[in-house]
């Protein structure tokens, strides 16, 4: 089978890593890819965003079937163009990726089923944000509305902070347009769990726990990024914990994705709370997470492919898939100054002298004069697996320490929970 993966970071990467592991796939092509996945894949130059281009160049190559790693181009309406043109592909339809596409959207619709989730207001400008923070005790938790790229939530220790996280998003547009509405939120207590769902529309099977790293700096310190390492399993994530998700989260989000008519085969992430109450959801992603595939993909035996044939065929439910015992670390190496401004360009070392067990995720590189360099705010997932957290974690920071790059950032407690 010819196969096309949509996307350029280190979620993208390990997608086809996994891929070229499967006996049914003979040419993986990759738009745009990266220097890592260049290794495995044909990389082609067509932006996430072109989806007339990705169309063309699926049918014209014949393609079997496209995945799509990003957010962004199922919020255009990928999966929709595709499938006019007769074009399998893996990701949910337009109307089913608001889910991700709007925080409210999102929200209303588990209000809707009863998914527990936060307390709510869904706010359109600064004098409204203002009144409805009245019925908020701080933290707060600010949302922008549409795709910031994992930095569109704030969460505000008081009114001041507050205050500024609104007029930075209603009045400034830091995020542009996605900032049009903003969700005040509730702030959750607890510790965060992250489940990937494989969706056919008729089932959905959870994937393995993972847990995310969101903020910059040590100790959940400092702005949210798209995520600075993540490990697997999640300690918290335990089988009573996973029965109440499946009953409580699982089952009516499946429920409300038929009821609402939503075309879904595709990857559905929960980013979940485990609160005193029990588990409540934070967010839904339409696609794979990042770096949460980094950890989660290596754990799985079963062929991948086999699994997205079954979901297009909606058998999913006819399928045993099957997870290895083993943990897995991933520690997030960033540009110095990520997420806020940072340069490009710099040279990488040292990636042929990681650990035993290692191999590391291409997100934010480029290859320039010959030379590997970094391309991005997030630039490698150095990715370990072993049998118990702790030797992964050990591994990975060995590897960490051989690689180099000027302005090299990282945290240095990941999995340490």
């Amino acid at each position: 089978m010819k196969v096309l993966v949509v996307g350029n970071g280190g979620r993208e990467h390990t997608i086809v890593w996994k891929l070229s592991q499967s006996p049914l796939v003979k040419e993986i092509y990759c738009a745009p890819g990266n220097p890592g996945i260049a290794e495995l894949a044909k990389c082609v130059e067509i932006s996430v965003e072109n989806i007339e281009e990705l169309a063309d160049f699926s049918r014209e190559m014949s393609i079997d079937v496209t995945i799509v790693g990003p957010e962004v181009p199922l919020v255009l309406g990928i999966a929709d163009k595709f499938k006019e043109q007769g074009l399998k592909v893996i990701g949910p339809s337009q109307g089913a990726a608001q889910l991700e596409g709007s925080k409210s959207f999102s929200k209303d619709f588990m209000k809707k089923y009863h998914i527990p989730t936060a307390m709510y207001h869904e706010v359109h400008s600064y004098d409204e944000a203002i009144e409805a923070l009245k019925e908020y005790s701080f933290p707060v938790v600010i949302k922008a509305d549409g795709l910031a790229a994992g930095k569109g939530v704030l969460i505000c220790g008081n009114q001041q902070e507050a205050e500024k996280a609104l007029e930075d998003i209603l009045i400034t547009k830091v995020f542009g347009s996605a900032g049009n509405k903003v969700v005040i939120e509730e702030f959750l207590e607890g510790i965060e769990t992250s489940v990937l769902c494989f969706v056919d529309g008729k089932t959905i099977v959870p994937m393995v726990s993972s847990q995310d790293h969101k903020r910059i700096y040590d100790g959940d310190q400092g702005p949210n990024t798209g995520g600075m390492g993540t490990y697997s399993p999640n300690y918290v994530y335990t089988d009573e914990v996973a029965k109440v998700v499946e009953r409580d989260i699982l089952q009516p989000t499946l429920g409300g994705i038929q009821e609402e008519n939503m075309d879904y085969k595709g990857i559905l992430f929960i980013g979940l709370m485990i609160t005193k109450e029990g588990p409540k959801v934070l967010e839904y992603n339409v696609r794979f997470g990042d770096p949460e595939t980094q950890v989660v993909l290596p754990r799985l035996e079963t062929d991948l492919m086999e699994i997205f044939l079954a979901m297009l065929e909606e058998k999913l439910s006819d399928i045993k898939i099957v997870w290895n015992n083993k943990a897995v670390v991933c520690v997030v190496l960033a540009s110095g100054g990520y997420p806020g401004d940072y340069e490009k360009g710099k040279a990488i070392s040292g990636l042929g002298e990681v650990a035993e067990n290692t191999i590391v995720f291409h997100a934010g590189t480029a290859i320039k004069e010959n030379k590997l360099v970094t391309n991005g705010g997030r630039v490698l997932g150095v990715t370990s697996w072993a049998q118990d957290i702790e030797t992964a974690k050990k591994q990975a920071y060995i590897s960490v320490d051989h690689i180099d790059f000027e302005g090299k950032t990282y945290r240095k407690d990941i999995a340490v929970r």
